[in-house]
């Protein structure tokens, strides 16, 4: 190989650790985030902001318990975390595959959430909000990332960890514990600001979505376009 191209290849390597780590630094954040809202909603309403698999759970048990109006509500719930994804997707690619307007939207939906009080409507808002930041990051350099459901997270750090046991070097398993340690975190913060302000800590969780959002427009737009959905 020419010097030069050796250089040149030595210096991709660099840029594609120095994108990887800027992305799962955005990852974990945006899992704080989370966690964050996912607990606040639980604990002010016993009811799941993103973790569907849950909500799915609670509404076969409502079906089987003939609970017609629980199951309803639930339905709502997973309706709302289906149609947000589909939003964050149809954001992303009429904002060019740049983070900040999807974070943007995100921000304000859950700011409402919290100031609009308890009540079944503004809750929606920040299920929608949720499902929609899962089309912020998709991927970090070619590694699959989910934000909200953590259980892939940890089943492919478990598979990563079973071939690791067996002799096999490979790369990226063990960073799937970042999303999962960024969700238990913002969970117990986001639990302790529930007990403190109930539906109004949902403010928090938009605040920092929004500052969140000013930090990404300075993420190089090349490497966005890797991070979020086709």
């Amino acid at each position: 190989m020419l010097p030069d191209a050796m250089t040149v290849n030595v210096a991709g390597k660099r840029f594609a650790r120095l994108r990887g780590r800027v992305g799962l630094l955005f990852v974990g954040t945006l899992s704080v985030i989370a966690g964050m809202t996912d607990a606040i909603g639980f604990m002010v309403t016993g009811d799941f902001v993103s973790f569907m698999s849950g909500n799915t759970t609670r509404l076969a048990v409502s079906i089987d318990q003939s609970n017609a109006a629980l199951a309803l509500h639930i339905s709502m719930l997973i309706a709302a975390f289906v149609i947000g994804n589909a939003l964050g997707v149809m954001a992303a690619r009429f904002s060019r595959r740049r983070a900040w307007p999807l974070l943007l939207a995100i921000g304000v939906l859950l700011c409402l959430c919290g100031v609009s009080g308890e009540g079944a409507a503004p809750f929606l808002l920040a299920v929608i909000s949720m499902g929609m930041i899962n089309a912020v990051v998709e991927e970090v350099n070619g590694l699959p990332i989910g934000l909200t459901y953590v259980t892939g997270a940890l089943s492919r750090f478990g598979r990563g960890l079973g071939r690791w046991c067996l002799g096999e070097r490979r790369n990226g398993w063990r960073v799937q514990l970042i999303p999962w340690a960024g969700m238990l975190g913002g969970a117990i913060v986001g639990g302790l600001l529930a007990q403190a302000f109930g539906i109004k800590a949902m403010v928090v969780s938009g605040l920092s979505t929004l500052i969140l959002a000013a930090v990404s427009a300075a993420i190089p737009r090349s490497w966005q376009l890797r991070f979020m959905p086709r």
